[in-house]
C-alpha cells in the first residue's frame, strides 16, 4: 500500500515536471515550436536549466499532497524531484 502511494506521487512528480518543462519552453520560446525550443536549448547547453525551471510545478504538487495529508504521495514527488536533479546533473556533465 505504501509503495503504491509513493509510486503514484513519483508519477505525479514526473508528469508535473514534464508539464513545467513544456510550459517553460512555451514561455521562453516566445511562440516558437516547443520541440524546436527544446532542441535549441540542448544545443546551447540550456536544457538543464530549462528542466530545473520545469521542476517548479513539483512544488505545487508537493504542497497539494501535504495539504491533503497524503504524506507518502508527497514523498514520491520529492523522490521524482531528486531523480530529475540527478538526471540533470549527469546530463550537464556528460
Amino acid at each position: 500500500m505504501i509503495k503504491k502511494e509513493v509510486f503514484i506521487g513519483f508519477i505525479v512528480g514526473v508528469i508535473a515536471n514534464l508539464m513545467g518543462l513544456l510550459l517553460a519552453a512555451l514561455i521562453l520560446g516566445q511562440g516558437d515550436d516547443i520541440i524546436m525550443v527544446i532542441k535549441a536549448a540542448a544545443a546551447e547547453d540550456f536544457l538543464g536549466k530549462l528542466i530545473s525551471i520545469g521542476a517548479v510545478l513539483n512544488l505545487a504538487a508537493f504542497f497539494i499532497f501535504i495539504k491533503k495529508r497524503q504524506d507518502y504521495r508527497a514523498r514520491g514527488v520529492i523522490l521524482a524531484t531528486v531523480c530529475i536533479a540527478v538526471f540533470t546533473f549527469i546530463f550537464k556533465f556528460l
